[in-house]
């Protein structure tokens, strides 16, 4: 490790275990990470993570070395948290979950954002693609159970797509082409029928179609902008923390 490397590990950011690793699709694998810091985390779901996923490789920038991927389920009691990882941008963060092991180091630290779990409307409806669904998933789970929740995901091909951790697939589920805004439209407007009383929208994934919908939102439905929440996960002409 060079001098920087050897910060990043010992200060900035804590060490875990991969514990568990299974390819859920073909385009995606979980792993599961172990460490007594996970135990003590000011949580929130909807938080994402940094990982430091090069550690080592001196070929790569300090920009290839980190990641972001969202927390898909935690269990702080046993120390645990599960991530899911998309490979079909076949980056370096694709490479990396292909060829890591078990019982392989990782380093991460915590971050919340503001893309986080939110409690204060009656009916939600999350929109994105397969790089955004564990983190769907995950705010789907931790809202009241009262709550009226729909789903438009999407991917290049359907079978790349995955149920969430307790086996359900709550979400509809469809096979489309890259930033695909005209038929995302059409869906929306199939389901907002269906939202009841005060409504909130999560839209995650490519960041022309976060962009895109958030203007439709705001500009053609008049909806609040603290009701409109937006974070674009990828861009096709940017990498990793560009």
């Amino acid at each position: 490790m060079n001098f920087i490397e050897n910060i990043l590990t010992s200060v900035v950011l804590d060490e875990a275990t991969i514990l568990e690793k299974n390819q859920l699709s073909k385009a995606a694998y979980r792993i599961r990470t172990q460490s007594d810091k996970i135990k003590n985390l000011d949580f929130l779901p909807g938080s994402f993570l940094r990982m430091g996923i090069g550690i080592g490789k001196d070929e790569l920038s300090m920009k290839d070395k980190v990641r972001s991927y969202s927390v898909w389920d935690i269990d702080q009691k046993a120390g645990h948290m599960d991530i899911a990882i998309a490979t079909h941008s076949n980056g370096i963060g694709s490479h990396w979950i292909k060829d890591c092991k078990v019982g392989d180091r990782v380093f991460f630290k915590t971050k919340k954002g503001k893309f986080l779990v939110d409690d204060q409307a009656e009916s939600y409806l999350m929109i994105g693609d397969l790089s955004a669904l564990s983190h769907l998933y995950m705010i789907r789970r931790s809202l009241p159970s009262d709550k009226l929740v729909k789903g438009i995901v999407y991917s290049q091909r359907q079978e790349e797509l995955f149920d969430d951790v307790d086996g359900t697939s709550p979400f509809d589920l469809y096979e489309l082409p890259q930033n695909p805004i005209l038929p995302i439209l059409t869906k929306i407007k199939e389901v907002l029928p269906e939202l009841k009383g005060k409504k909130m929208v999560y839209i995650a994934g490519d960041s022309r179609l976060c962009i895109e919908l958030n203007q439709f939102f705001r500009k053609e439905l008049n909806w609040e902008t603290k009701f409109i929440k937006t974070k674009p996960f990828w861009n096709p002409e940017k990498k990793g923390l560009e």
